[in-house]
């Protein structure tokens, strides 16, 4: 049996779940031993343990050595790489794409899907990879860097497998010609991969973010080479690991998939990118660099995702308790390291009307801080929600940020049991006038929030959707007992290209994005130019191409 027919249900029902957006997930999220394995958790800790301090061997091609990722968590993991300089990456990712990429559609994917089922068989090595890289706490690091990302990738293969699929690949072409014999055409049509395909990873979320561009350009019949932020190489060379073990397995050149390591002082990012073989970018990180790429890219196929300030209105609420749990959970959820979590709140100068009575503006605020403090008074749950910050950077980022504003509720460090040396950081939370837009205007990267006092409703819808389409927004959120408000909302953030969340007070967060159901990012805002996970995102990987044969009289 061929790996396509191994999971060719799975596929139909990935396919089907893409077009009724409604939930399904094929990888449970629940790190349970019943599930994975009694011996699952441990063994995933061990295997992990087992790679540190050692070298990584993908049986690739080499050169120099490189790797100096040092856990948020307080560990150096002392994992090195071999490093093959630009020519030869290309020209071996070139040499195997040449067979890839004249597979057939069900191969490339079963061979894809085979990955993502071994893949989500080391969900647990892999959580404690993307822990000790990203700081992310270890359940999230489970379910964001394993089963949600892994559902990700799937989604991908999806909508790859059905656009290629629409295209027939015969025909016959038969043109009436009055009382002559028609014109008879045998048509047949290809599916032309792009070449070779560049898929830049971020450092705080390597998997969840990179697994659709690789997958996505892997069914549709492109080499990749992967290049990891050098602070999270870890995950992906796990991930490339078993892709290329896979691709051996089933008669291709495992450099269908590379890994293209490197160190902060040695970057080789703009070479690849600017290399004139490359045929697709695929990239997450900060707008000034994704503008250098956009702008610099040897190929016009760029897909981004970059920086954007996500807001929050606040007009009236039935659950006030529940509001104020809720935005403190997004507030601290991975210590604000989401390119989903908000930033910025605007409050009516006025207050608000709730199930408990008139709020004023600074009752909100004290609200909001309350519950975050109630959420991380215990330490042990604290860790779990906060992680580890995962640059040095961002905890200077929230010492300048103190004086941009009135602290309602201070930042500060968080103990991580058995990990004293974790580099923490809780939410910093300040109020400022909307006149203040030096303050709020621009992405402050970490647990960094802003209460904003605006003159109405109406001007905090205004200025948080124009924020969006001046300088990005992934998400947007809004409070209202009011229809009409709501529906001015809705239609301001979708001219905007934003995702809205309405009144969310319950167990769902607006810094959430659900596979085969959310469209993560628009690709309508300076966010990025690219949505996880739609048609667009993998039609433009290939091209058709045509043969015509006419037909003997």
């Amino acid at each position: 049996m061929t790996f396509f027919e191994t999971h060719r249900a799975l596929l139909d029902q990935a396919v089907a779940a893409s077009r009724t957006r409604g939930y399904w997930s094929a990888f449970p999220e629940i790190a349970s031993g019943k599930i994975y394995g009694e011996t699952a958790k441990a063994d995933g800790e061990a295997a992990f343990k087992a790679l540190l301090g050692k070298p990584f061997d993908l049986g690739q091609p080499g050169g120099k050595t490189v790797g100096q990722e040092v856990s948020p968590y307080g560990m150096p993991l002392d994992v090195t790489y071999a490093a093959a300089d630009v020519a030869t990456l290309i020209k071996a990712s070139n040499d195997a794409g040449e067979k890839w990429g004249g597979a057939s559609i069900e191969d490339r994917v079963g061979v894809c899907l085979e990955i993502v089922a071994r893949i989500n068989k080391q969900s647990f090595l892999l959580a404690n990879a993307v822990m000790h890289t990203t700081g992310q706490g270890f359940m999230m690091a489970f379910q964001a860097g394993g089963p949600h990302a892994q559902d990700r990738a799937l989604e991908a293969v999806a909508y790859a497998y059905d656009e290629m699929k629409r295209v027939p690949q015969n025909a016959n072409w038969s043109k009436p010609q009055g009382k002559a014999d028609p014109l008879v055409l045998d048509k047949n049509w290809r599916i032309v991969p792009r070449g070779i395909s560049l898929v830049i990873g971020c450092a705080t979320f390597p998997t969840w973010n990179g697994y659709p561009a690789i997958f996505a350009s892997l069914a549709t019949g492109n080499s990749v080479i992967v290049k990891p932020h050098p602070g999270a190489i870890l995950p992906l060379a796990i991930t490339v690991k078993i892709a290329r073990d896979v691709l051996k397995e089933a008669g291709f050149d495992p450099n269908v998939i590379m890994l293209a390591p490197d160190n902060a002082d040695a970057p080789v990012t703009k070479d690849l990118v600017t290399h004139p073989d490359i045929a697709i970018v695929d990239f997450t990180g900060s707008s000034a660099f994704g503008r250098w790429v956009r702008e610099n890219a040897a190929t016009d196929v760029v897909f981004t995702e970059e920086a954007g300030i996500n807001s929050i209105v606040i007009d009236s609420t039935s659950d006030f308790r529940g509001l104020c749990n809720n935005i403190a959970f997004s507030l601290s959820l991975y210590s604000g390291q989401m390119c989903t979590a908000p930033q910025n709140i605007f409050v009516p100068a006025a207050g608000i009307d709730t199930n408990d009575g008139k709020k004023s503006f600074d009752e909100v605020a004290s609200g909001i801080a309350t519950a975050i403090d109630k959420l991380l008074g215990d330490p042990e749950r604290a860790a779990t929600i906060l992680g580890a910050v995962q640059n040095e950077a961002t905890i200077k980022r929230v010492s300048d940020a103190r004086a941009l504003g009135n602290i309602v509720r201070d930042s500060s460090a968080m103990p991580v049991a058995g990990f004293e040396r974790a580099r923490t950081a809780s939410p910093l939370l300040l109020t400022i006038d909307a006149k203040n837009e030096a303050a709020w205007g621009e992405e402050r990267f970490g647990p960094i929030a802003f209460l904003i006092k605006t003159g109405s409703t109406a001007d905090a819808i205004a200025l948080a959707s124009g924020s969006a389409r001046k300088k990005g927004a992934i998400t947007a959120s809004v409070y209202s007992t009011n229809e009409s408000v709501i529906d001015a909302a809705a239609k301001a953030f979708a001219r905007a290209g934003v995702a809205l969340s309405v009144n969310l007070t319950g167990g769902v967060y607006v810094n959430q994005s659900a596979a085969f159901s959310d469209y993560h990012v628009t690709g309508a805002n300076p966010a990025g130019n690219a949505c996880l996970t739609d048609s667009a995102f993998v039609a433009n990987r290939f091209r058709v191409a045509t043969v015509r044969r006419q037909k003997a009289a």
